[in-house]
């Protein structure tokens, strides 16, 4: 390992609190011994407290526990880290190998203890979900070095109304993962404006010439939100809708993504939405039934009699 990895390792053993002879520490990093005792050195001449103890059982320790700074965890700070890891590596976070790397490192020096009690809460931690075949992980891959480095990229593109694909110059501005799916948000050279493509949709993907800025403060979330909010026709008068129910219900209808849009106001037992009045008559209703009775529409009573209305319409579907 490079001089300065070789640093930080002997840090992250000292600050386990175990007291390590240069041997020890010699063996674990396969070190000359003369090399273990100028790296201790050098650490020592840069400010780190370390303590050699002589005699039978001495060696080196850090002083009361000297390192606490952010570059090194502690134990509860390991295990939101290597759950997050776990969540990043699901959704088919490209960098899963680097991931690995780094979260092999959080746990590379942990004494007996640590790694008992460490094991032993992340042993129920699991996540199921969708994650993205390894051809998504390279297209993302190259799409995060053409966010940061600011250059276009080529991409043979199907969409999921046409059998054959097109060829698309993007200048991509950021990518959102959403409902176990990766998109980009970027200018299409094609369209002439700012669209949002699914990664698995990406064929073929490699740079093209040229240079982008991407706009200063555009956020990809934000664009790939708002694009899914319905396009309503007119954009009619806005109507207050009134909606009461169980905690737990509310909180997930607050979170949706069309009516977090819209939230005006939320208290413990209600919760509060300016929606069109052309979307109270098409889909909210829909949206509103699948709560079942753990919601209660308060108003207005045209959302309740329409709500009424898709409830008898489905019911005598299924009589039928």
């Amino acid at each position: 390992m490079p001089k300065k990895d070789n640093l930080l390792a002997i840090l992250w053993m000292l600050n386990t609190g175990a007291k390590l002879t240069a041997g020890q520490i010699a063996e674990r990093l396969e070190l000359n011994i003369r090399t273990v005792y100028r790296y201790i050195d050098a650490l020592c001449a840069s400010g780190v407290p370390i303590i050699a103890d002589s005699g039978h059982n001495g060696g080196y320790r850090l002083l009361n526990h000297f390192i606490k700074a952010p570059l090194l965890f502690d134990l509860e700070e390991k295990k939101a880290l290597l759950h997050a890891a776990e969540f990043a590596k699901e959704a088919g976070y490209p960098g899963s190998e680097a991931l690995d790397h780094a979260a092999s490192k959080l746990r590379l020096y942990n004494n007996p203890e640590q790694e008992r009690t460490l094991s032993h809460q992340l042993a129920g931690f699991e996540v199921a979900g969708r994650k993205a075949p390894p051809a998504v992980q390279s297209v993302l891959a190259e799409l995060e070095q053409a966010i940061a480095r600011e250059y276009p990229v080529e991409t043979d593109y199907r969409t999921g109304r046409e059998e054959q694909a097109k060829r698309r110059t993007i200048d991509p501005y950021g990518v959102v993962y959403w409902n176990n799916k990766w998109y980009t948000v970027g200018f299409c050279h094609l369209k002439q404006e700012i669209r949002s493509f699914r990664a698995d949709r990406m064929l073929t993907i490699q740079p093209a010439p040229g240079h982008f800025k991407r706009p200063e403060a555009f956020s990809a979330r934000d664009f790939f939100l708002q694009k899914m909010l319905p396009d309503l026709p007119g954009k009619g008068t806005l109507t207050t809708v009134v909606i009461a129910g169980r905690a737990e219900a509310l909180d997930d209808l607050c979170l949706h993504w069309y009516f977090a849009h819209h939230l005006q106001k939320r208290t413990p037992g209600q919760a509060i939405f300016m929606l069109e009045e052309w979307a109270i008559q098409h889909f909210v209703p829909h949206f509103l039934l699948s709560y079942g009775k753990s919601i209660q529409i308060t108003g207005p009573q045209s959302l309740k009699d329409r709500a009424a209305a898709v409830a008898a319409d489905l019911a005598e579907y299924y009589r039928g």
